[in-house]
């Protein structure tokens, strides 16, 4: 079994902040090959006046390009599943993420709910305490959502209604219309 090291810095993970933007940069903007990307870090290397033995090599570059790829793969991934399943879950985008982590949490807590009922999981008292924890956590967090999300809504409404009694006072419309009108948009009638 091979132990886990934390390894040795690479020289890009050694270069100045200035210079991983840049090299950054470069790699997310497809139209410049590694090659010009290479000779560009290279020259910014040496513009700072750091040694020669800093200058990056065709494989470490390589070698960096591939991790960072492979890492943009691992977000645009996540992106990816979570925009799938907010779809499924709602149509409300300011809370989109909140939802469906929320929805995830229900879901484990349910699974390890039935795992401790056959048997699958020890059902010991701290485990049986974690649970009901996480559950309570759950819709506490879901009831302030609930609620935060009412109260925006509320304001928006007051916000329109408000909007709507200005245009329709300029149009000259009698008081009951503009009451009318007001209350409509807050729901009231």
């Amino acid at each position: 079994m091979e132990k886990a090291t934390r390894g040795r810095a690479s020289k890009v993970d050694l270069l100045p902040p200035t210079i991983k933007t840049q090299l950054a940069m470069m790699l997310r903007d497809k139209q410049y090959s590694q090659a010009e990307i290479l000779a560009e870090i290279n020259e910014l290397i040496m513009d700072c006046g750091l040694s020669e033995e800093m200058q990056l090599s065709r494989t470490g570059l390589n070698r960096y390009a591939s991790r960072m790829e492979k890492m943009a793969g691992k977000i645009r991934h996540s992106r990816e599943i979570a925009e799938i399943w907010t779809k499924q879950l709602g149509e409300q985008p300011q809370t989109d993420i909140g939802k469906l982590l929320m929805e995830f949490v229900k879901n484990m807590a349910f699974e390890t709910s039935l795992d401790m009922s056959e048997g699958k999981l020890e059902a010991s008292p701290e485990a049986l305490g974690q649970l009901s924890l996480v559950i309570h956590r759950i819709e506490q967090a879901q009831t302030i959502s609930e609620k935060r999300e009412r109260e925006i809504r509320k304001e928006i409404a007051q916000q329109a209604a408000e909007t709507a009694e200005k245009a329709v006072v300029q149009a000259g419309l009698s008081k009951d219309t503009v009451d009318n009108i007001k209350s409509q948009i807050l729901g009231l009638v």
